[in-house]
Parts: C-alpha cells; sequence; structure tokens
C-alpha cells in the first residue's frame, strides 16, 4: 500500500476560520503578496514519485522530491536563489532522473534591455549528478548562448531516458575550420539524460520557431516564420507536417499573427493513433473553435468543438505522452469539454467528491495513467494537490497551493454585466469583503493586463487582498479582451482604447448606480495593459476614480513601439499597435495635464515585458506637471515582481496610498 509523506496533506483538514478583525495591512499582505507554496508539479512514471517547485526564501526556488511509496518527508534536490535565474519546471524523465527548466535574464550592455534565456538540466532525484544541457561551445553568438532548449516531448524513439528537445545552432565563421559552423537555425535533438549522449532528430532550420511532436514521440509539425531583408519577423507563421511515414515536410496551414483573430489552422498537440493534428481556427462566428487536421495527405479540416459566443482556448493533453483528452474553454467560468469518456465520467467524479463540487484540473499522470496528480482549486480555495489512484478508487490529499491561506475565509466571486453607456453589456466580475452587505463600500475597479487577455473566475491573490481590507473589486472584460470573438476584441485595447477605456469607467459608475460603491472612495487599479487602463481612464473622466494605482504600466504607445525596433518583433508590434493620433491621444505621457487624482506607480527595473522607462517617464511627467504622484521601483525584479517581500511591500504601500487618498 502506498504511504503518503506525513505532516503535509494534514494541513488541508483544518476548518475554515475567518481572518482576525484586527489585521493588519501588514499581515494582509504577508499572506496574500506571498508566492503559492507549489510552483511546478510533476508524477514520475511509476506513480511512486513526487516532483514539485516550491519557493526558496523570498524570490528563489527549490526542488523538492517525495517518495511516496516510502512515506518519507520532501527532499531538497535543487536550489536556484538567484534573483536573475528562475526554476520554473522540473519533470521526471525516469524514476531516479528528472529535467529542470531554468529562465535567467541579463541585460545587454549594446542594447540597455533585459534579455532573457532558458538552459535545462538533468539531475538525479537526490540532487547528485547535475548536467548542464548545452549547446556546443563554439555558439558564441548570443542566440546561442540564450536559447538553451525546451522541451519537446518526454518520449523519444531512442530510449526511455531520452527527451526530445530544441537545439539552437548559429552560424559563424572561424580562421579554424574545426570551430567553424555552417548550421543556423532552430533543430531538434534527442538528448539521453542518464548517459548524456544526444543525437540529432531534426537538422537546423533558420526560419524555424518550434516543433510539434505526437504522442509517440516523432516530430510531425514544424513552424516556421521568415525574417525579411530588414531582420524583422514577417506576420506570417508558415506550418508544415509529415505524414506517419514520411520525413517530408508537407504544407498545412499560414496564418497571419500580429493581430488577434485572424483566419488559420493553428496546430497544438498531435494524435497519433487518429493521425491528427488538434489547434484552432476562427469559424464563421468570428470565436476560436477547435478543429482537426488529418496529416494524411488530403489536410482534411473538422470541426470538433465549438462554444456559442465564446473561443475555445486550449487543448487539454494527459500524461507523459500529451495524450489529447478534450478542449478547454471559459464561459464565466473555466470548463472542460472532455472527447476521452472515461475521463469524462472520473472528473465528474471527482468534482462530485469534493466539498463545493470545485473544477478539476488533471496536472499529471504515471505512464500507465492509473495514478494521477489532480488539483481542485476555485474562487475561495486557491486548491489542494490531490493523488487519485484509478485502481483503489482512492483520492488523497498532498500539497497545498497556497499554504499561507489554508483555513482562512476567502471572498467569493461572482460573474456579473453591467451596461456600457451605448448599451452594450460587459461581463465581469464582483468580489466582496467577506461578512459585507455589499453596500457603500469603497471599491476597486480592476482592468486586466494584456490586452489580448481576460479575466476569469477563480482565487486571484490581488483581488483577495483588496477584499480583505474592505474593498469591493470589480475586473471588468472590457471590449479589447479576449475571450469572446473577433467582434468584442475589435482592433485591440490599444488602437480601440476609447472604447475600452469607456468600458473600464462604466464599470466605476455601475459600482455607485448600484449603491455597491461609495462614489468618494472609488478606485482604479491595475498591473501591465490594467495599468495603462487605470491610468488612462484620467484621460476620459478626471473626476470619477478618487486615487489610481498602475504597476508595470504601459504609459507612451509610440515609445512602446520604438523600444521594439532593435529586436526582431518590431513589425509585428508596430502592426498590433497600428499608427496614428491614437498614439498620442492613447498614451497617458501626452495627457498628464488631464490628470485630476492622486497617482502610484509601481515598476520593477529589470521588466522585459514593459520597459521600466514607462513607469519613470509616466512619473516624471506628472512631477512636471504639478500632479500628485508616487513612485516606487523595485531592484532587479521582472514584469510579475515575483517576490514575496516585494510583493508584501507593494501591497502595504498601495493600502496606505488609497487609505490617504479616499479619505473623506
Amino acid at each position: 500500500m502506498r504511504k503518503y509523506f506525513a505532516g503535509v496533506s494534514a494541513i488541508s483538514l483544518c476548518a475554515l476560520a475567518a481572518p482576525a478583525l484586527a489585521e493588519t495591512a501588514e499581515e494582509a499582505a504577508a499572506v496574500f503578496g506571498a508566492r503559492q507554496s507549489v510552483l511546478h508539479v510533476s508524477l514520475s512514471p511509476s506513480g511512486n514519485k513526487l516532483a514539485y517547485v516550491a519557493p526558496f526564501g523570498s524570490h528563489g526556488e527549490t526542488l523538492y522530491t517525495v517518495d511516496l511509496e516510502a512515506g518519507t518527508p520532501p527532499q531538497r534536490s535543487l536550489v536556484s536563489d538567484d534573483i536573475s535565474g528562475d526554476l520554473t519546471s522540473c519533470r521526471w524523465v525516469t524514476d531516479e532522473r528528472l529535467i529542470c527548466r531554468l529562465y535567467m535574464t541579463t541585460k545587454d550592455a549594446t542594447l540597455g534591455e533585459f534579455l532573457g534565456g532558458t538552459r535545462l538540466i538533468a539531475i538525479d532525484a537526490d540532487g547528485q549528478n547535475a548536467q548542464s544541457i548545452e549547446a556546443p561551445r563554439n555558439l558564441r553568438a548570443l542566440a546561442g548562448i540564450w536559447n538553451g532548449g525546451s522541451i519537446i516531448s518526454l518520449n523519444s524513439e531512442s530510449s526511455d531516458s531520452s527527451i526530445l528537445m530544441s537545439r539552437q545552432y548559429v552560424k559563424e565563421e572561424s580562421l579554424n575550420t574545426r570551430l567553424a559552423n555552417s548550421e543556423d537555425g532552430i533543430g531538434v535533438i534527442s538528448y539521453d539524460i542518464v548517459s548524456g549522449k544526444e543525437r540529432k532528430v531534426e537538422g537546423p532550420d533558420k526560419d524555424a520557431r518550434f516543433y510539434l511532436a505526437d504522442d509517440s514521440g516523432r516530430i510531425r509539425i514544424k513552424a516556421t516564420q521568415n525574417l525579411n531583408p530588414s531582420g524583422y519577423y514577417d506576420d506570417t507563421v508558415a506550418y508544415f507536417y509529415r505524414t506517419a511515414d514520411s520525413d517530408r515536410w508537407l504544407p498545412l496551414s499560414r496564418v497571419e499573427v500580429a493581430k488577434g483573430y485572424t483566419p488559420g489552422f493553428r496546430p497544438q498537440a498531435v494524435d497519433a493513433k487518429s493521425n491528427l493534428a488538434y489547434g484552432y481556427d476562427v469559424d464563421e462566428s468570428g470565436h476560436y473553435a477547435l478543429y482537426s487536421m488529418s496529416l494524411d495527405g488530403a489536410n482534411t479540416r473538422t470541426k470538433v468543438f465549438a462554444v456559442s459566443d465564446y473561443d475555445v482556448d486550449d487543448v487539454v493533453t494527459l500524461g507523459r505522452r500529451g495524450r489529447v483528452i478534450g478542449a478547454s474553454y471559459a464561459t464565466e467560468k473555466r470548463y472542460v469539454r472532455y472527447f476521452d469518456p472515461v475521463m469524462d465520467e472520473l472528473a465528474t467524479a471527482l468534482a462530485s467528491a469534493l466539498p463545493g463540487r470545485p473544477p478539476i484540473n488533471i496536472a499529471g499522470a504515471s505512464s500507465d495513467e492509473n495514478e494521477l496528480l489532480v488539483i481542485a482549486a476555485s474562487d475561495t480555495d486557491p486548491g489542494m494537490l490531490y493523488m487519485f489512484d484509478q485502481t483503489a478508487k482512492s483520492l488523497s490529499p498532498l500539497l497545498p497551493i497556497r499554504e499561507e491561506t489554508v483555513g482562512r475565509q476567502l471572498a467569493s466571486m461572482k460573474a456579473v454585466t453591467y451596461t456600457a453607456a451605448d448599451g452594450t453589456r460587459v461581463p465581469a466580475y464582483l468580489t466582496l469583503p467577506p461578512g459585507s452587505d455589499g453596500k457603500n463600500l469603497p471599491a476597486v475597479v480592476m482592468p486586466h493586463g494584456g490586452p489580448s487577455a481576460r479575466d476569469e473566475w477563480g482565487f486571484d491573490w490581488f483581488v483577495q487582498f483588496f477584499a480583505a481590507r474592505g474593498y469591493a473589486v470589480l475586473q471588468p472584460n472590457f471590449r479589447g479582451s479576449a475571450g469572446y470573438g473577433a467582434n468584442w476584441f475589435g482592433e485591440n485595447g490599444f488602437q480601440n482604447w476609447r472604447t475600452a477605456i469607456s468600458d473600464v469607467n462604466d464599470a466605476g459608475r455601475w459600482l455607485i448606480a448600484e449603491g455597491i460603491a461609495d462614489g468618494s472612495k472609488l478606485s482604479t487599479v491595475g498591473w501591465s495593459y490594467g495599468g495603462y487602463a487605470a491610468l488612462q481612464s484620467q484621460v476620459l473622466d478626471s473626476s470619477l476614480y478618487k486615487a489610481v494605482v498602475a504597476i508595470a504600466p504601459v504609459t507612451d504607445l509610440r515609445r512602446l513601439r520604438e523600444e521594439d525596433r532593435e529586436f526582431s518583433s518590431y513589425s509585428l508590434i508596430a502592426k498590433q499597435l497600428g499608427d496614428g493620433p491614437h498614439l498620442v491621444e492613447g498614451s497617458p505621457t501626452q495627457n498628464v495635464a488631464r490628470f485630476a487624482s492622486p497617482v502610484l506607480i509601481v515598476h520593477g527595473d529589470a521588466d522585459q515585458n514593459v520597459n521600466v522607462e514607462q513607469g519613470r517617464r509616466m512619473n516624471e511627467a506628472l512631477v512636471k506637471a504639478g500632479k500628485t504622484v508616487e513612485y516606487i521601483e523595485f531592484d532587479d525584479l521582472a514584469h510579475d515582481l515575483d517576490d514575496s517581500a516585494a510583493r508584501k511591500e507593494m501591497l502595504v504601500k498601495i493600502d496606505q496610498f488609497l487609505a490617504a487618498s479616499l479619505r473623506n
């Protein structure tokens, strides 16, 4: 009988208790600002061993491995405590050895920009025999240094201990012909993580972007994107495929990628048994639907699954081989449509067995799929990791996803709609403080990031902090959000900023009209594009929100275009943003004269998504215009400020800023 490591699962059995009324902002910030306890999880081929990545200190990560049969405590096997290097995942290849992925950042002296790259490391379960999987030493160019490869499949045709991974080759000349390298582009190798031997599976293609393997471990699809004479990527991604019995590449589809909701099949997974590729395309209603394409030479295209008024946005696969079992989509909540009847019945049974029937996510499986890792989570529960034994029909708790919130009463998130000024019904999520009557509250309108994104029902640490501090929180999926089809998305939230920001402002007006918010204590808080939206809301109506908080915000659209000019993605960014008066009219830095409310700006100086200069220049513009502004900058932190101490400090500062700004 399998044992489980003692002292970990018991924490899930604590009774829910409301936080103490005298809780301080510092105490709430420590709870909700803490990074989640489980960052990544993997189950070994036998199902007898667990590996999970957890926080180490404020910003580092550590790998724990657990022998589930022996029931021994977790063993720390690997630590990454460098703030510029994140341990993002560790996956079992054999029952004794894992492959781990590191994401690293460095500041390029020439560009003055932070650049990101990857490294793969093979390591024993006990932390011994660590081996960095590196490209050939003569690849000294930037791409060769920073593209350390990515895992394509845990299944290689070579052996059980081999993986398929991408390999970056960089063409380079040398007077010493032994050091010269004539190959250029991304290829695929089979790498044995035990012996360290590698074998070239796919020669490099200078235009290749990525490869897909089927669930037997055979490379079946290649995506390419050409560079134009200026060194920028073309707008079109071309997909190629192989039949089951040939190595010849054949055309599959072509997709323009600079803007959303363009037609064309986008493959996501390949099922070897049916010889089908599964992916997305825009259907006749303007929504993403799930399609299959036959890989037999006929290229037969079939609509597999669609949802009225919403996008299908994820192909669901199971286990080590990535077997396609369903598709996922979000309406008011996220759902999975299982094509596999056994998994459909199982997911329904598991949800029914747990209190509140929470949504079920199958996060891992043994090779025979008898043991399954299951995560059950909801709006009021960040999640619990369980082991399900299909033979024994037993479900055992393993780890809480966020240990700090265990035993704490959390705020419920409710799907609502409100009417925009032009009569359009806008979907949103409303969260009220626990125990509140929902009337005359201080409130936060929180536009999401993106803009090609949407908010979803579920646990949100940022929202929960504000609810714990007594605020109502409304998260609008304004026009420009993804997930609702082409018409809702429009040209995106930058080019159609007036519509998007009007919807954000109408969210605040709805809170007041419904009696939920005290109009004198209404604020807006956003991150990334949400920070942009929070700032730009002042341009349309400076009297609505009495305080504005912008974290890692875009503040100048033309500068955003120019910041990417030295990178190959420049032409794509330029098309997304467009050109014209909206680049000035839609830029907060160009419209600071219209600001009336106090502003707090937060930014990390290692942000690769939104350059820290966007935040700095917004602060400078507001100061120069004589406006009320506070600015906080965190050293060495990226876009998500993934540091528990920094997040705690930020939350406390936001709490103080709102309390002072909203005081009557």
